[in-house]
């Protein structure tokens, strides 16, 4: 029996190079792209499974469906609604496939800290040889504790390299339990506050959930080892901007590595450009080799199993968010 999986707009190259592949590898799955709204609405009605974004009326519109694939680890704000959560739809993601990557993102910004980068490549760009009194801005890293706030796979992956550099490194998580390699402590969420003030690192990893938007403000900065770092490449709902840049500002916070903003792109005009103390990266942290083709992998191999009637890989928790 033949399954109809709909490609949900907007499209991008990567996407329709991916239903090409999916023709050509499983001839029984019947792939329709949709490159408008209106495509999308026609043909919902007939799909068993779908790529992308769904809207509510979209949902409404979709008596067939049985499986949503989103081709993002964590889809932004809005991507799950009550509707869908309340639906039997199952809905998977693809988690996992950049922890390689991510990972040696959250590394740059603990090298470049401790070693006082974030001082000397403003004094470069002045043309400025200035040198600290001997020692002052470095951390010693053997003698430095990173705390990673969410230790999924990618928080795992920042534990086991920054143990390579003998750093002590806590964590919490809400779900996991057994330590991962290269991580000393791992506690619950609850236990963050109490966490907060032993970190030279606060490193942030989490997920956008209705629990973790806006977890890190005003009160939590202060609550951080004062001159500690604070890095965010998780989401950037996750973090009140203008309470870290008054952290920042208060000499409470030495200093921040960000990936993720509450509002991407960051405005031009936005006071943490210049902010001294801050590495700023546009969204970046997951690019790599290989990124679409392992975003492409999982889609396939989730195609076969719902083909054959098998559990779905990368299964998200709807009610969650991941």
């Amino acid at each position: 029996m033949s399954v109809t999986l709909l490609m949900l707009p907007p499209q991008i190259p990567a996407t329709r190079d991916w239903a090409g592949r999916l023709r050509a590898a499983l001839p029984e799955l019947n792939v329709i792209v949709a490159e408008t709204d209106d495509e999308a609405l026609a043909a919902i009605g007939g799909a068993d499974a779908a790529v992308g974004t769904l809207t509510p009326a979209l949902l409404a519109a979709a008596p067939r469906l049985r499986w949503l694939h989103s081709p993002l680890a964590a889809p932004p704000s809005g991507y799950f609604f009550p509707e869908l959560v309340d639906h039997s739809v199952t809905v998977t993601n693809v988690r996992g496939i950049f922890n390689d990557h991510i990972g040696a993102h959250i590394l740059s910004f603990v090298l470049a800290f401790s070693r006082a980068l974030h001082r000397f490549i403003p004094q470069q760009q002045r043309s400025e040889w200035r040198q600290p009194p001997r020692y002052e801005g470095t951390v010693y890293l053997p003698e430095a504790t990173a705390l990673i706030v969410g230790v999924g796979g990618i928080g795992a992956e920042t534990a086991r390299l920054l143990k390579a550099f003998g750093v002590h490194v806590i964590g919490t998580d809400a779900q996991r339990t057994a330590l991962p390699e290269g991580m000393d402590e791992l506690h619950k969420p609850e236990a963050l506050d109490s966490l907060l003030p032993r970190a030279d690192f606060v490193i942030a990893t989490v997920p956008h959930t209705p629990e973790t938007e806006g977890m890190f403000h005003r009160e939590r900065f202060q609550r951080m080892k004062r001159g500690a770092f604070f890095i965010n490449i998780g989401r950037g709902m996750t973090t009140r901007l203008d309470d870290l840049l008054a952290a920042l500002q208060a000499g409470e916070v030495g200093g921040a590595g960000l990936d993720v903003f509450e509002q991407e792109p960051l405005p031009a005009t936005h006071p943490l450009w210049t902010q001294p103390g801050v590495f700023i990266t546009p969204h970046v942290a997951m690019w790599g080799p290989y990124y679409n083709e392992r975003r492409y992998a999982i889609l396939e191999d989730n195609c076969r199993r719902f083909i054959a009637g098998l559990p779905l890989a990368n299964r998200v928790d709807k009610a969650l968010w991941y």
